[in-house]
């Protein structure tokens, strides 16, 4: 081979192979402060792989990346960006980070890069300013921008994007800012989408990103990156270190799933760091497993891993557990079966078992998609040993939702049943009271509604009232009752969307206020919450025989 030969060959290497490229081409700055060759560490590696068998299948690259914290995924992911956009014609790429310091962070990373290239691959440069590289002769571009603080994509067709940190974005603007940017790029191939983050939660896009992902249905590929494949997170072990058995167990565990013989170093690192933050922050922060990660989540009210091990039990089961879907039909003016029903059944109804029903009460309005704005109305039904039986969700105006509980309640042997009286609950209540429901041309009242006690300090009497009040009482109480409930395992829940309100169920560190999280829904939790509080406790019925009788008195 030539010199010719071999430049022409070296250059048509540097175009094609990025790993190539970047050991020759691109400079890092590492933690001891020394300008170095980029060469890929072993877990980004393995990221690129995964992104380049995608691309190569797919003609495209789409991947949702959960991983450990500092694996040096931002380095690469803007090194691969750097090399294509740099290299080809009309090409614009973006990247997006929760905060403006690490914005400035990524950008000076690029700009290093691009300083550091040799001369003969470095494009023409009209503009390098502290958001913007615009390669002129090229007709291309490398933006940076803050999520929540800059305007993102508006008008901008994309071929690639680097969503950083999406779990720490801003929970309001998060999902219009990310919808926004997923739409300026479009589906055609040379096209690059990466979004990374550490879990912040089972809430908000990046979650939702990686359960889609996960389930496949959004056309991502779901990429995890467990915290041991950083060579630099291990210690010293001192000499007659010794493994306890949880250690033993975690590691034969990890061994199993990913092949990986953990040292006693590493061991020792997690020893320390779980020492240090405690074992939840420490699964956010440096997962092992994808379920791990979503564990922690603000403050939150429940017992997480209670509920993970009864998500994890119910994923197991055909259906998600559901024997069958009924929903009313105003024509038959009966509960009917119905494959799109919206009254999950997950146990055959038993005719000599006592059912207890919680409502809450929405206006109605929004529409029934999972993304569509709007609370749901909800009603949760317990039987006598506290188990889940069924749950009602829907987005009914309150009258109609009245008829549908009248026939609800029946269904399941004239359940006693209490719904939430403030705002909109008020009508469902006096209906099924006192003005009755239509039903096969006569207006039927519901026999078994809660009544409450209330005192009057006026007239120094006590009154009954109608349906469940919640206020600033009786809201902590149910929910702390709920809480207990569900540490002690004393009510069973095979509801998947309730667990996974209850996991976004938190409480404001500062003002204690507790509620479901920016973006998510607890009207699950609070019907659930009303069921559990007038429910009379697990009990057996008992056969007494004549003898037993007669021996009693």
């Amino acid at each position: 081979m030539t010199p010719e030969e071999r430049r022409k060959a070296t250059r048509r290497r540097l175009y094609k192979d990025f790993e190539f490229y970047a050991s020759k081409a691109l400079k890092i700055r590492t933690k001891e402060a020394k300008i170095v060759p980029f060469k890929l560490n072993r877990a980004q590696k393995r990221l690129l792989n995964a992104a380049l068998q995608q691309w190569e299948e797919t003609g495209r690259i789409r991947i949702v990346i959960l991983k450990a914290r500092q694996l040096g995924f931002s380095t690469m992911v803007g090194g691969f960006l750097y090399w294509w956009i740099s290299q080809h014609r009309a090409t614009k790429g973006i990247v997006v980070t929760h905060k403006g310091e690490a914005s400035t962070a990524l950008f000076d990373m690029t700009k290093r890069y691009h300083k550091e290239v040799p001369d003969f691959l470095r494009p023409s440069t009209e503009r390098a300013n502290s958001k913007e590289l615009k390669f002129d002769k090229l007709d291309s571009g490398y933006m940076v921008a803050t999520a929540g603080a800059d305007t993102i994509g508006r008008g901008e067709t994309l071929q690639a994007a680097h969503l950083s940190e999406v779990g720490l974005w801003p929970k309001l603007k998060a999902k219009e800012i990310m919808n926004g940017l997923l739409q300026a790029i479009p589906e055609v191939d040379d096209t690059f989408v990466f979004i990374e983050s550490t879990a912040r939660g089972m809430s908000g896009p990046f979650y939702e990103a990686w359960r889609e992902a996960v389930a496949g249905t959004s056309g991502y590929l779901a990429y995890f990156a467990p915290w041991f494949e950083d060579p630099k997170y291990t210690a010293d072990p001192p000499e007659g270190f010794e493994r306890t058995l949880e250690e033993d167990d975690y590691c034969a565990k990890v061994l199993e799933v990913y092949g990986e013989v953990l040292t006693d170093g590493q061991l020792l690192f997690r020893r320390r760091k779980v020492a240090l933050d405690g074992p939840d922050l420490f699964k956010q922060e440096y997962p092992t497993f994808p379920e791990d990660a979503f564990l922690t989540s603000g403050a939150p009210v429940f017992n997480l891993t209670k509920l993970a091990e009864r998500m994890e039990k119910l994923s197991s089961l055909e259906a998600d557990g559901i024997v069958h879907r009924m929903d009313y039909d105003p024509i038959e003016q009966t509960m009917a079966v119905n494959p799109r029903g919206r009254l999950l059944l997950y146990r055959e109804i038993d005719p000599r078992m006592d059912y207890t029903i919680g409502v809450d009460v929405s206006k109605g309005t929004g529409g029934e998609q999972e993304t569509s704005e709007g609370d749901w109305s909800v009603a949760q039904i317990l039987d006598r040993h506290k188990r889940q039986v069924a749950v009602w969700r829907g987005k009914v105006e309150p009258d109609y939702l009245a008829t549908i509980l009248y026939h609800l309640g029946h269904l399941f042997n004239e359940a006693r049943m209490a719904i939430e009286f403030n705002n909109h609950g008020i009508l469902p209540n006096t209906l099924l009271y006192k003005t009755g429901v239509m039903v096969a041309g006569e207006l039927k009242t519901y026999d078994n509604l809660y009544t409450r006690e209330v005192y009057d300090r006026k007239t120094e009497e006590t009154r009954e009232e109608l349906g469940f009040y919640t206020d600033v009482k009786t809201r902590p109480l149910i929910i702390d009752e709920l809480r207990q409930a569900v540490r002690d395992e004393t009510i069973l829940l095979n509801d998947a969307p309730t667990i996974s309100e209850m996991t976004t169920f938190v409480a404001d560190p500062k003002s204690g206020k507790i509620e479901a999280e920016v973006g998510c829904h607890d009207d699950c939790v609070m019907a659930l919450a009303i069921a559990n509080h007038i429910h009379e406790g697990c009990w057996e019925l008992v056969e007494s025989s004549d003898d037993l009788y007669f021996e009693m008195i």
